[in-house]
Order: structure tokens, then sequence, then C-alpha cells
């Protein structure tokens, strides 16, 4: 029985990790044929003549400084979140499980949510559901956020979303053809039929039980945003975070003569643009955040060929700087804490 057991159980991982890793295959596929469009007909002397000699590389350094500092801000944001929760984890903790959960995100779109609570679950001993809940109350925070963001630009900057929209008329048919999808609509349908016609069935099993468990734990989780004890602080940093993005991406508009006469609102147009091409379900936006800043600058006389190199240091400088932060955080974790999660304790905290 036992060898029957653990044989469904090698069965069970070797299907998740195969399922895995066709995902990770899938997406990162997507992302580079994205960037290959874009980057195909490009003049690679073109680029390298840029990168050396045309660059000044110190906005792209205080871009950088500022987007670590960003991270440290959502870092105190969500230990805000955990203190209702009645755990109060070490900041380091903190900004390590913040840094690794970035280095996911760059190998599996959204997975970078899971294991920065996978991580502070196994170091601080907390609900793994609970600390779920509190992510989904910081993307709807980011959401909202972006949403301001982008009502900003429309009020302000309406003709050159026009402009895209004109230049661009598949993302719109695009939005169409999701939101009236026949398919869409049929699938909910029918999902909605099942419960409804399976209702009794579904609340007496012990599945439901579990899921009731877990929501309760999740809700929980939510509900932390109630019992901030410094409010204040929390709408600062929810602010701040974005601010800094935004300041980011702008310090790199002077680290190029082409952009560096562009004004503050023209480089919150190509954020907002750009923010929604990291919306894309690819690793860390590639080729989908390229494509919409290009696009971006482009509406405000910057020639496309200038807006790719623009495009590839901006990402490229971000994106190492993740990969190096969260490498540094995976080693560090363990020596920081005196000891490692007991073996079955992280599964426990999922499961919990």
């Amino acid at each position: 029985m036992r060898n029957t057991h653990s044989h469904l159980s090698k069965h069970h991982n070797l299907k998740s990790g195969i399922i895995k890793t066709l995902k990770f295959a899938t997406f990162f596929l997507l992302g580079i044929l994205i960037f290959w469009m874009v980057y195909k007909d490009q003049d690679i002397d073109h680029i390298k003549d840029i990168l050396s000699n045309q660059v000044n590389y110190f906005w792209i350094v205080f871009s950088l400084f500022l987007g670590l500092l960003s991270h440290i801000s959502r870092t105190i944001r969500w230990n805000l979140m955990i203190e209702p929760l009645g755990h109060k984890p070490r900041m380091l903790n903190t900004f390590l499980a913040v840094m690794v959960g970035y280095l996911m995100n760059l190998a599996l779109p959204r997975m970078g949510e899971i294991s920065r609570c996978g991580v502070l679950a196994r170091y601080e001993k907390i609900s793994f559901t609970k600390l779920i809940g509190t992510v989904v109350v910081e993307r709807l925070i980011d959401v909202l956020m972006l949403l301001i963001l982008l009502l900003v630009v429309i009020s302000t900057q309406f003709g050159q979303v026009l402009e895209f929209l004109k230049n661009n008329p598949e993302v719109n048919e695009k939005l169409q053809r999701v939101l009236y999808s026949p398919v869409l609509i049929g699938g909910l349908v029918l999902v909605a039929l099942f419960i409804w016609i399976s209702r009794h069935k579904i609340k007496e099993s012990s599945l439901m039980k579990k899921v009731k468990g877990f929501v309760s734990q999740f809700v929980e989780g939510v509900q932390s945003i109630k019992n901030l004890r410094n409010v204040s602080a929390f709408i600062f940093h929810s602010v701040f975070i974005w601010f800094l993005y935004f300041v980011m991406l702008y310090c790199v508009f002077f680290a190029f003569g082409f952009t560096s006469h562009l004004l503050p609102l023209a480089g919150l147009t190509v954020f907002v643009f750009g923010s929604f091409g990291m919306v894309a379900p690819v690793q860390g936006g590639i080729g989908a955040w390229h494509f919409m800043v290009i696009e971006a600058l482009a509406l405000y006389g910057v020639d496309r060929g200038d807006g790719k190199v623009f495009a590839l240091l901006a990402h490229g400088s971000t994106t190492l700087m993740l990969i190096v932060l969260g490498l540094i955080a995976m080693l560090v974790l363990p020596f920081v804490n005196e000891r490692e999660a007991e073996p079955g304790q992280e599964s426990t905290e999922i499961l919990s």
C-alpha cells in the first residue's frame, strides 16, 4: 500500500513538473516571439552605436536606485498588511521574499506572488493562505493606482491615446473580440448551470469543506486591510511605490538625447502604456512591454528605431537588477534565519 502511495505521489509530481515546464516554455516562447517581431528589422550597429556613445549611464544607475527604493517601500507596505494577522515578520525576511517573488515572475508569470508567500510562510511561520489574501489586496491596490494614472493620461493626453488606437487597430479589435467572444460567454453560462444543478452535492462534499477552510483564511488575509494600525503609512507607500515606478522610467528619458526634451506627462503616458504591457502573460513583460513603450514614444515624435534602443536598455537594466537581487535573496535567506523550516512545514502551511 505504501509503495502504491509513493508511486502515485511520484507520478503526480512528475505530471505537475511537466505542466509547469510546458507553461514556462509556452510563455517564454510567446515573449521571445513578440520580442523578435519588434526587433527583427532593427539595425544592430545602430543599437551598438547608441549604447556605446550616446547614453548617459548615470541616469540608468539612478533609475535602478529608485527601483530599489520602490522594492523597500513595497516591503514596508506588506509588513503593515501582515501585522493585523498577529505577526510581525522581520523586515529583512520580507524584503528577501519580495525579491525572490520578482525573480520567480521572470520565470513564470504570476508565480512571484505564490513564491514570496511561500518564502515568508516558511521562515516566519505565517499561514500561506492568509499571506495570499494580503497579496490579493496588494494587487487590487496596484490595479487601482494604474487605473488612476490611466485616467490622468486619458484626460491630459487624449489625442495621443486616440493616435495609438488609430495606429494599432488590432489592439482595439482584440479587446472587443475577447469581451464579446461567444466561447467565453457560453463557457461562463455552462459553468453557472453546472454549479446550480450540482449545488447540493457540492455543499456536502469533503472538497467543499477544504475549500471553505481555505476561503476562511484567505478572507482573513484580505480583511487585514480593515485592521491596519497605520493607515496613513499604508496610503503613503501605496502612492510612493507607483511614484517611484514612474520616476524610475522617466529618469531613463534623460539618458538619451532623443527623449531628454520630453515633459513628465509624456513620460507618464509611456509609463502607463508600458505598465499594460507588463500585464501580458509573458515573463517580465518581455516583448509586450517593449512594443507598448516604443509605440508610446512614437506618439511624441521619437523614431521607432531609437525607441527600440530605449526600451531595450530600460527593460534590460531593470531585469538584470531583479535577477541579481533575486539570486542574492535566495542565497542569503537560509543564512539570515537561524533554522530552516522543518520538513513538511511549507506544505502544511499551504494546506492550513
